[in-house]
């Protein structure tokens, strides 16, 4: 009787969104239809599309569980830095400045960006490549969190439940594209946050917790509230600053903003993902940090990546209840799946193969091969997913990599006109070939090699993403203040007037 009112959650969620992309997607019509959405998004669906992209289930299972296990409830600190520097600053910082100059350029990629930004076509091919490649092993990383979901909570075999969320993936991205995920993001927001809203106030009331006074002796104890040594807060922090700043230079976070209507809903953006961000990872990440109070290190605690499954599993939580929670986790992952896949298959259709193999391409003709490159991602992803690699090494690889390669030039491009083609060229590769070593350990992991050294540093993802991301922003100030090639004059249109255009 349980698992028939889980899957009929379920159903109805699947069907809800079945629906959303029917009818949303007879609207899409253009190319920017499917990749900005006619740049016609209000606050709340800006701000919601942007806080479902940015929490999946590689929050709630693999980070939180990581997290946890590791910092106790100190891992707090990455959800609260998630809300203030990747939703609530960022929006203050990035919205405004990028809706801007992507309606009056009519931008519609991340790459184009770039190529309008530093007058450079190969830049514009290189970021095409790297982020389609690069977000495949964040994508496995959505992957390998619903697996552990479908293994623990709901008993099945995890291939055939994967295979069931590339599909719905593939329908709502092919459908429409940004309108139709856009408006499912809404819908899915909502589901989240009821669901952290009923799953904190039943995880807390527990037996397993024991309320607020069983979270008080929690925190006083040593497994609660830890005392951390230098290397912990190196960890720690790492995380906290990848998971936070990390947002700042993904494609599928930054087309949100080319998104919005106009200057008055990114205002309103500021505070609706911020409020979001405070209790979807606020919340996932207590959830997490509470899971010394249910296993013991060394005697009963799971693998990382099962333990916030099994701590859901253990919490003795009403049907209906656990059938709300797997579709929260559902709603996160599919709709980050979806932004993913959409920034992935346009990057590589409207920025490489029209810009290099097929010029001239039709939009019609565009639009089409965007949605098959966006199903060639999704089946890469779910291989990838297959390698059992850890949810947090695979996030931090995909992470690293991009907004090691490409934040510096995109933010500081909005502020600082003497920034120039050649100090972008020296902050993305600089940071590509900081970021790429963790990652490049664990290919040679997979080939056999067992070094410590090689151990050791596949392990550092979060910590290397960061002095990526800190070493990428020098070399662009430094190498520009350096070379001084290109006038203000021949960037002055790109710049924030404080009005917002209408395509």
């Amino acid at each position: 009787m349980e698992q028939t009112v889980i899957w009929i959650t379920i159903a109805i969620y699947i069907l809800a969104l079945v629906i959303i992309g029917v009818v949303s997607g007879r609207k899409s019509k253009s190319i920017a239809d499917f990749t900005v959405g006619g740049r016609n998004a209000g606050a709340w669906l800006s701000a919601l599309s942007y806080g479902t992209a940015y929490f999946s289930a590689v929050m709630f299972v693999g980070y939180a569980g990581k997290t946890g296990l590791s910092f106790g409830l100190w891992g707090v600190l990455a959800g609260i830095g998630n809300a203030v520097f990747g939703s609530l600053l960022a929006w203050l910082v990035l919205a405004r400045r990028t809706r801007d100059v992507s309606a009056r350029l009519k931008l519609k990629t991340m790459p184009e960006y770039f190529e309008k930004r530093y007058n450079s076509t190969a830049m514009r091919v290189f970021a095409a490549a790297v982020i389609f490649l690069f977000l495949v092993p964040y994508s496995a990383s959505v992957y390998s969190g619903l697996a552990s979901v479908a293994d623990v909570l709901l008993g099945i075999n995890d291939t055939a439940f994967l295979i069931i969320i590339a599909v719905l993936a593939i329908l709502l991205v092919t459908f429409g594209g940004y309108l139709v995920q856009a408006r499912a993001d809404f819908v899915q927001g909502i589901v989240m946050m009821v669901g952290v809203v009923l799953l904190l106030a039943f995880v807390i009331r527990c037996d397993k917790v024991g309320g607020i006074q069983g979270l008080a002796e929690y925190a006083q104890s040593e497994v609660g509230l830890p005392t951390l040594n230098a290397s912990q807060w190196v960890s720690l922090m790492a995380t906290v600053l990848m998971t936070s700043f990390g947002t700042w230079g993904l494609p599928q976070m930054v087309q949100k903003y080319f998104g919005i209507k106009d200057d008055k809903q990114a205002k309103r953006g500021i505070v609706i993902s911020t409020v979001f961000a405070f209790l979807i990872a606020g919340g996932g990440y207590f959830i997490g940090s509470l899971c010394h109070k249910y296993y013991t290190v060394g005697v009963d605690m799971p693998a990382a990546d099962y333990i916030v499954p099994n701590m859901l599993k253990d919490s003795a939580l009403p049907t209906v209840l656990l059938g709300i929670i797997i579709v929260l986790l559902l709603s996160a992952s599919v709709s980050t799946l979806c932004s993913i896949t959409l920034s992935a298959g346009s990057a590589l259709s409207m920025d490489l193969v029209s810009v290099k193999i097929k010029k001239d391409m039709p939009d019609k003709k565009k639009g089409l091969l965007t949605k098959v490159f966006c199903i060639l991602f999704i089946i890469m992803s779910y291989v990838v997913a297959n390698t059992k690699t850890p949810i947090l090494d695979m996030m931090s690889y995909s992470w690293g990599i991009i907004s090691g390669s490409f934040l510096a030039p995109y933010v500081l491009a909005l502020y600082y006109k003497g920034l120039n083609k050649y100090g972008a060229w020296a902050g993305i590769l600089s940071g590509f070939c900081i970021a790429i070593i963790p990652a490049g350990s664990k290919v040679l992991n997979l080939c056999g090699v067992q070094a410590p050294a090689v151990l050791k540093l596949m392990a550092q993802g979060p910590l290397y993403a960061c002095i990526a991301m800190l070493v990428s922003i020098a070399m662009c100030l430094v190498v520009s203040a350096l070379t001084k090639k290109k006038s203000e004059k021949e960037v002055a249109d790109f710049f924030y007037n404080g009005v917002v255009e209408t395509e």
